[in-house]
């Protein structure tokens, strides 16, 4: 329930990622998507099929899900299960934001509110500058003004931040109406890429192995890491 406060759901994670942040949690997954297996579309579909009477929320998260060309598609394709879906970004593809509203109006946003704009460099590896933070966060919020309840924002207190900043972030940069959420920063356990196989770590919901998440624990439901490459619907992924 931690993907999505106050719901019981099951999460997808996406591979790939365009920003290099010190502090992730999932840089193998973000970085290195290659390293993970696939899990065929069909799979996904059964595992949606089975559970989605259970549910009462699909999480799209990764890596960077807006990366995908098809995340409209396979959006629209999890909502057909019946649980809503909320997918999570980084905010620097406003353009595949307003697609996937377009394409399936009901999705919801957890967007994040790295730093002020000029700390973006410090805490996003040198990958994106303050005048292109600045652009990309005023597009997401330029369409999270059209859909005011699909949206909500928040920030990691990591160490590079102050308390100064978290404050700019909610009174000065986010428009007017929307909460933020301040959460508390919680040190990866190691540095460097993950492991091939993931870790068995609640706060990192991952099982170990190379399983579709819930196939051998059926109910179970901290997902596995996933990717997913373009040219399906579903395309491919790892975990769910």
């Amino acid at each position: 329930m931690c993907d999505w406060p106050g719901r019981m759901s099951a999460v997808i994670f996406l591979g790939g990622c365009n920003l290099r942040c010190p502090h992730c949690h999932n840089a193998g997954l973000a970085w290195r998507p290659d390293r993970y297996p696939p899990i065929e579309p069909a799979d996904l579909g059964k595992f949606f099929s089975a559970r989605g009477a259970w549910l009462d929320g699909i999480v799209v998260t990764g890596g960077e899900p807006t990366l995908a060309e098809d995340l409209p598609e396979l959006v629209a394709a999890l909502t057909a299960f019946g649980p809503p879906v909320k997918v999570d970004t980084n905010g620097m593809r406003p353009e595949m934001v307003a697609a996937v509203l377009a394409h399936a109006p009901g999705t919801r946003f957890s967007v994040d509110l790295k730093a002020p704009y000029e700390k973006y460099p410090l805490v996003t590896g040198g990958a994106v500058t303050a005048e292109a933070a600045r652009e990309k966060m005023s597009g997401i919020f330029e369409v999270a003004m059209g859909h005011p309840e699909a949206f909500m924002f928040r920030t990691t207190l990591v160490p590079e931040l102050c308390e100064a900043d978290v404050q700019e972030i909610r009174e000065v940069i986010l428009p007017s109406g929307f909460p933020l959420t301040v959460q508390a920063y919680v040190p990866p356990k190691a540095r460097g890429e993950e492991k091939v196989y993931a870790h068995s770590d609640k706060k990192t919901r991952r099982l170990p192995g190379n399983l579709v998440h819930g196939a051998h624990r059926p109910g179970h439901l901290e997902g596995a890491q996933g990717q997913r490459h373009p040219g399906s619907p579903f395309g491919q992924a790892v975990g769910a």
